[in-house]
């Protein structure tokens, strides 16, 4: 039985404005093994958090993120109305970090400022 997360994760990687092969070299992966990471019905495949949350990135899209929040009993909310706006292809191979807009920075700032 094909999970609904699994479903959800194979068709943003395969029916989003980033192609396919395009979010695979992006996120440093083979096109082929990104496929079959995000493969519903291969059971002996998996999807790693950290490859789930460039895909996300890359393609702007948190549904499945979305969707692991509303499974837990929480309802997933943008911090004071600020979307991280990511830009495709801000995640390289090489290991760059993310764009993201100056706003959602600044806070992250603050928050580690505060945790110090």
């Amino acid at each position: 039985m094909v999970s609904e997360l699994s479903s959800l994760i194979h068709n943003l990687v395969l029916d989003n404005p980033v192609p396919a092969k395009d979010l695979a070299k992006a996120i440093g992966k083979p096109y082929s093994t990104l496929l079959r990471e995000v493969n519903p019905y291969d059971a002996g495949a998996k999807l790693g958090a950290e490859t789930l949350l460039q895909i996300m990135m890359q393609t702007g899209d948190a549904k499945p993120l979305e969707y692991m929040a509303g499974k837990l009993g929480y309802t997933l909310v943008a911090s004071r109305g600020d979307v991280p706006q990511v830009t495709p292809g801000a995640f390289q191979a090489s290991g760059a970090a993310p764009s993201v807009s100056p706003a959602f920075e600044e806070k992250g700032s603050a928050e580690k400022a505060a945790m110090a």
